[in-house]
């Protein structure tokens, strides 16, 4: 889910509203609020959820952010990129329990994500980044 977010800029900057506890994307709750800061050129890739949802949201600099969906019955098992952070629009995206998810910083920046579970060591799945089942190739130059 990808949320659009408004801004209400002037001479002084902007103010944005991320989410509220009553959105209807919101309905999991809250667990977790992460602050994550990564140099250009960093790829975090690929991580998984069994019953964790995560809220992203880039507040500075520029991330291209990668999903694959990996439930049962899933009709759209390719990649979904989706460009996050400064140039781009302002949005909130929902990674839902079951999708496969990474990310590249295309330049230095700093994602703000909720959780609706705390950290479980138990739920954090990993695959490789170079996993042949979902194919992406993480150096490619041009995004889709």
């Amino acid at each position: 889910m990808i949320v659009p977010l408004e801004t209400h800029d002037d001479e002084r900057g902007f103010f944005r509203e991320i989410v509220r506890r009553s959105d209807p994307c919101f309905a999991e709750g809250f667990g977790q609020f992460s602050h994550s800061r990564m140099r250009a050129g960093t790829i975090k890739a690929w991580h998984i959820h069994e019953k964790q949802v995560d809220w992203w949201y880039v507040a500075r600099g520029s991330l291209l952010l990668v999903l694959n969906d990996r439930r049962h019955g899933a009709q759209h098992r390719g990649g979904c990129e989706i460009l996050l952070g400064d140039d781009h629009p302002a949005r909130l995206v929902k990674v839902p329990p079951g999708v496969a998810h990474g990310c590249r910083a295309l330049t230095d920046c700093d994602l703000l994500y909720l959780t609706s579970r705390e950290y479980d060591p138990k739920d954090e799945g990993r695959l490789p980044h170079d996993d042949a089942s979902i194919g992406y190739d993480w150096l490619r130059r041009e995004i889709r």
